[in-house]
């Protein structure tokens, strides 16, 4: 094939508790993030105990969808979406995560989102979790590492399928679940703290064994859910989301080799072993034992992560990272995953390195190792941008997703079976890692800043009519006006 297929889910990728706000509307609970203050690219955010006084937090308004959500998508379907990546927050459909029932204006509130899509001919992508555990739950249970979250989520699970069986086929697990193994998502992903204390986001120090045990929780509960939507919704198809870290070898040295090799499978194969093949992988026995790792497992764990299987993987994808065992390289600052400076890439105003080509290279090793149909879920540039004339001139956005998707098509010349690509933050969101606003990756600016002053009016910026054509040719007009120099 030298094109992408007839059928391509060209769109883009929100999640509830960066764009949605509305954080106590109708009903809804605190999540995990709404403890989470504004940071920057030089000032981690922090995650408090429980709202305070004093203390900036973004993510209680983020970019409104909640109030504007059929604006939004009229937006979307002027472009032409076909899909739409985004999350249901589990605190708006359960509050505290274990009520006895669940919330009735949080459950319509996405009936209605999913009814507006389906209106202008989009197709919901839907993350069960990404990011969203309600916060009393986390405060209980002590979020993933305690067993007793695995049923809360197939309750909520169980009512959230079976409300939108209708209207959803596509659902996600869990957002880059592999990201469980780094400390930094031990409170966005496993929702676990070391202790009951306000805390740096960089520096959580939440010990390893209790990160590979909520990841185990983790995996069961995605296993358990895959399962319930097999046996009874035929129609849903189920996928994996991994963050996917394309690591290359700083030198040809043998000691760099190996090294790159092992944070390979644990960081990217490890979660996509279990949900794409249904057990834990061999290599990870080593790593167990060297780092006193011992996960508790209850018989019948095994049979269900068998049971388990995901029908495809969709991952992000944003940089590549160079690592070496040489302690002395300079590191990219930028980069909350780690790595060493690639003198061959140039970095963005966040310093991320930039690597089209790694697109290829991930998703061929992807496609090589599962022989699962991929989707591209997230791939995007951010920039500080500033309104001009009621838009933004963002030619570096279109270099960006140009040279991105040109990477695309070349895979799929290499045989790989591609379903979608959802550019993530398609309208300008509150940042995951740094709380901020001006992080601006969208098609379509909103008027908001870091100090949360702003109308929330939304404008169209120069890669807005860009991406509009590219979906209309199905990804072969990628071409508009010279390339910048930003």
């Amino acid at each position: 094939m030298n094109g992408f297929p007839k059928n391509f889910l060209w769109g883009g990728a929100t999640a509830a508790n960066q764009y949605e706000g509305g954080y106590l509307a109708d009903g809804k609970g605190l999540s995990i993030c709404d403890v989470m203050t504004v940071g920057s690219h030089a000032k981690s955010r922090t995650i408090t105990t429980e709202v305070k006084d004093g203390y900036d937090y973004p993510n209680h308004t983020a970019s409104d969808f909640y109030h504007r959500y059929k604006e939004d998508i009229a937006l979307f379907g002027e472009m032409g979406f076909k899909a739409f990546r985004m999350s249901i927050a589990w605190s708006r459909i359960f509050p505290n995560g274990d009520d006895d029932q669940p919330n009735e204006k949080g459950l319509a509130f996405y009936d209605n989102v999913f009814d507006e899509l389906r209106m202008h001919g989009i197709e919901p992508v839907v993350t069960i979790s990404h990011y969203e555990m309600p916060l009393s739950m986390a405060k209980r249970y002590g979020g993933w590492k305690n067993r007793d979250c695995i049923d809360l989520f197939m309750r909520y699970c169980e009512t959230i399928f079976d409300r939108y069986k209708h209207k959803v086929q596509y659902w996600l697990t869990f957002n880059e679940l592999n990201t469980s193994t780094m400390e930094t998502a031990s409170w966005l992903n496993l929702s676990v703290r070391k202790e009951e204390k306000d805390i740096d986001f960089m520096k959580q120090d939440v010990p390893l064994p209790i990160r590979y045990q909520g990841l185990h929780h983790q995996l069961l509960a995605s296993a358990k859910a895959v399962k319930l939507a097999h046996d009874k919704y035929p129609n849903f198809k189920m996928g994996s989301m991994m963050a996917y870290l394309a690591y290359y070898p700083l030198t040809c040295h043998p000691d760099d080799m190996l090294f790159t090799q092992q944070l390979d499978q644990m960081v990217n194969y490890f979660a996509g072993d279990v949900q794409a093949r249904g057990a834990y992988p061999s290599f990870a026995n080593r790593y167990f034992e060297e780092h006193n790792i011992v996960i508790q497992k209850e018989p019948g764990d095994e049979e269900i992560l068998r049971e388990g299987i995901v029908d495809f993987i969709s991952i992000s994808y944003y940089m590549s990272l160079c690592e070496t065992t040489q302690t002395r390289e300079a590191t990219v600052s930028g980069n909350m995953m780690g790595g060493v400076r690639n003198k061959y890439l140039q970095t963005n105003a966040w310093d991320w390195q930039t690597d089209p080509k790694g697109l290829r290279w991930s998703l061929n090793n992807l496609y090589d190792r599962y022989q699962k149909p991929l989707m591209v879920v997230e791939n995007g540039f951010a920039a500080p941008e500033t309104l001009e004339n009621e838009t933004v001139v963002d030619d570096y956005r279109i270099d960006y997703l140009r040279e991105h998707i040109l990477q695309l098509k070349e895979s799929v010349k290499d045989g790989v079976e591609l379903l979608g690509y959802t550019m993530w933050g398609c309208i300008d969101l509150v940042s995951g890692g740094t709380g901020e606003m001006s992080k601006r990756y969208g098609f379509i600016y909103v008027d908001r800043d870091n100090d949360g002053n702003g109308t929330f009016n939304r404008y169209k910026k120069k890669s807005f009519d860009w991406y509009k054509k590219v979906i209309a040719s199905n990804g072969e007009e990628l071409e508009y006006g010279a390339k910048s120099q930003h």
